[in-house]
Order: structure tokens, then C-alpha cells, then sequence
């Protein structure tokens, strides 16, 4: 259980931080629940490091799914919807939660929030191409692993400097687009035409199943409900992970990253990716558990800086987010050798689902 306090908290900091200019629908549910004690003692329910403002929405729209005639589709462009909040919205999402007070809380109590955000792969491809070829991919936190797949897609990137730049194959399942800006001081980074992958493997505490529909109905509901692209890309590339998935190994990210990371040839460089999957743990324990696979491992971690890049690039205050205002990721790569940190940088500054990179000096 999770205190109702926090949860508030949570609720409030999600709508100002990470919501507000992103998901007006999110932010108006997330803003109104912070001040109403009945629909945020919902998320209580869930055990305290996974009770996060999205497992309460995506607990929602997984009941709107089963009941896409109720009038609060309206609002869910997921749904078909195709209204923005008004002074509507509240009261029927308020009046459709508690009426299914119980349903919300087994499914925040049991499930968490599953994020298969395929555009972040675009913010990966550019870190993974630092790493010599053919490489060995272990994602930690991989719910799905769609970004297992981050070299079978193709990729455009806009910038100011040279205009686009494409990579990934030339009949990719999925295209992605993402802006590259330049911090003062920064040099475009080499984007290849492809990226070569060898070997793929994913460690979750629970990895999802795309053939199970209950489990894929889940993911589709965690998908935040007024962006339909991302739901459109989300099926896309569930459909060609299908065709081709990875290996999964069911287990803790750091007790069981010694044999997850041991299905990964010796003779292929081993590259270990998270992507918002720090907040969940602890992350010095993590950092040590790399550090101690007794072989070269490169880490590219997409995650805020406190969770990340601070255990091993500390001092860096330029990368804290200020409390008040918009929240961003940072992207670094890592590298470990002989139970060592050898190097550790900070590459990006990225927008939190894969819009945006400003890339650093």
C-alpha cells in the first residue's frame, strides 16, 4: 500500500512535469485526481515503487476498452473519441472510476505500468551506433522488448544543420521521427545507415507475452489514451516482434542480470540498455551488478539523471531537471571492463517518449 499523501504528490508533479504541453487529457485527469482524496486513494492500492500517475490511467482506459460505449470514449481519441477536456471530462472519468472501485484497485494492485514507447528507439540508435558491431543486446526492464528490435526500424531525424538524416532499412516495419537539436558547443553525432545486432535478449520481472490478449490489452491501455500515433506504432511493431521475438528471461534486474547477460555470446560486445526502468530499482545495486559480469559491458541508459547517469557521472547539476518545470531524460553510454568503470558520458537531453534529442558537447 502506498500512502495517500504520495500519491497526491505523484498525481500533482505528473500533470505539471511530465503531461502538461504533452497529453492534455492526462494532464487534466492527473491535476483533478491530485485534489480529489477518493479517485487518488485508488492508486494506494498499488505496492509504493510502482504507484505512478500512469498505472491509475492505464487501469482506466483498460476498463473504457471492455465498455467502449460509455460516454467517456468521448474523450479518448484511443477510443475514437474526439474531444478535447471540457467541463465534462472530470466528472464522468470521476463517476467511471468509482463505480468500478474495485475493478481499478486489483488491476493497480496486480499490474504495473508497461510502457513499450517504440519512438524511444530513436533516441537508442544514435548511443548504439558508438558501439562496434555486431553486438549483443540485453534490455533490462524490457516488459515487450519492441526496442530489441531498435535496428530493424527506419528512422528520420530533422535537423537545423543537415537537414534530415535517415538511417535503418529501406522497407522497415516501423518509421520513426525524431528531432535533433544541438546543445551550445555540440557537434552533430554520426548517424550509420544501420546498426548490426547479433543476439537479443530481454530480463523483466514479468515479460509480455504479444500472443496473450489480455496481456496485449494491457500494453495498448498504458499507451496514454489522446496520442493515437502511439498506439498506432505500438501495434505496428507488435505485429513484426511477432514474426521475429527475442528471448525473454523472467527474473530480477539485478540478481539475475549475471544469467540473462550469460545468453549473450562472449564473442559479441555486450550492450545493456534501460529506458525508464531505474526509478524501480536501486540503482547503485544495479551499477554494481553491471560492473560485476566479469566481461566488457556497455550501458546505454535512457533515464532521468538522478536515477541514472548520477551513480556514475556525479557533479553534473546541468542535467537535474528544475522541479518546475517540463521533466526530461538523459541518454549515456557506459562502459564497463574488468569489474571497472572505464568511461561514462552524458550524450542527450531527450524528450521522455522519443520526440526529441539535444544532443551535448
Amino acid at each position: 500500500m502506498t500512502s495517500l499523501e504520495l500519491v497526491r504528490g505523484a498525481l500533482s508533479r505528473f500533470a505539471r512535469r511530465e503531461a502538461h504541453g504533452v497529453s492534455p487529457l492526462y494532464e487534466h485527469l492527473a491535476a483533478r485526481a491530485a485534489e480529489d482524496d477518493e479517485v487518488a486513494g485508488l492508486l494506494t492500492a498499488a505496492p509504493e515503487r510502482f504507484a505512478h500517475p500512469t498505472l491509475l490511467l492505464a487501469a482506466a482506459h483498460r476498463l473504457l476498452q471492455a465498455e467502449p460505449f460509455h460516454r467517456l470514449t468521448d474523450y479518448y481519441p484511443s477510443l475514437g473519441g474526439s474531444c478535447g477536456p471540457d467541463e465534462g471530462t472530470w466528472p464522468l472519468f470521476r463517476e467511471f472510476v468509482l463505480e468500478r472501485a474495485d475493478r481499478v484497485r486489483e488491476l493497480v494492485s496486480r499490474r504495473t505500468t508497461q510502457t513499450n514507447e517504440v519512438r524511444r528507439a530513436a533516441l537508442l540508435y544514435p548511443a548504439l551506433a558508438q558501439v562496434k558491431g555486431p553486438v549483443g543486446l540485453l534490455e533490462v526492464g524490457c516488459s515487450a522488448g519492441l526496442l530489441l528490435n531498435l535496428d530493424r526500424y527506419a528512422y528520420r531525424y530533422q535537423t537545423q544543420q543537415a537537414g534530415q538524416l535517415a538511417a535503418g532499412p529501406a522497407k522497415a516495419p516501423v518509421g520513426l521521427h525524431c528531432a535533433l537539436e544541438l546543445a551550445p558547443g555540440a557537434e552533430l553525432p554520426k548517424i550509420p545507415k544501420s546498426v548490426k545486432v547479433a543476439a537479443r535478449v530481454g530480463l523483466d520481472r514479468a515479460p509480455a507475452d504479444l500472443t496473450d490478449e489480455d496481456t496485449y490489452a494491457w500494453l495498448e491501455a498504458c499507451v496514454w489514451a489522446d496520442q493515437p500515433e502511439r498506439v498506432r506504432l505500438f501495434g505496428v511493431a507488435a505485429t513484426a516482434q511477432r514474426r521475429s521475438p527475442p528471448e525473454f528471461v523472467t527474473g530480477d534486474a539485478v540478481a539475475d542480470l549475471p544469467g540473462a547477460a550469460a545468453r549473450v555470446p562472449e564473442a559479441l560486445p555486450l550492450v545493456v540498455m534501460t529506458s525508464n526502468t531505474l526509478p524501480y530499482l536501486a540503482g547503485e545495486e544495479f551499477v554494481a551488478a553491471l560492473a560485476g559480469l566479469g566481461r566488457p559491458v556497455w550501458w546505454i541508459s535512457h533515464e532521468s539523471y538522478a536515477a541514472g547517469l548520477a551513480h556514475v557521472l556525479p557533479g553534473r547539476d546541468d542535467l537535474r531537471p528544475d522541479p518546475a518545470g517540463p521533466a526530461f531524460g538523459v541518454l549515456g553510454l557506459v562502459h564497463f571492463a574488468d569489474g571497472a568503470l572505464r568511461s561514462a558520458r552524458a550524450l542527450a537531453r531527450t524528450a521522455l517518449h522519443g520526440q526529441r534529442l539535444i544532443w551535448l558537447p
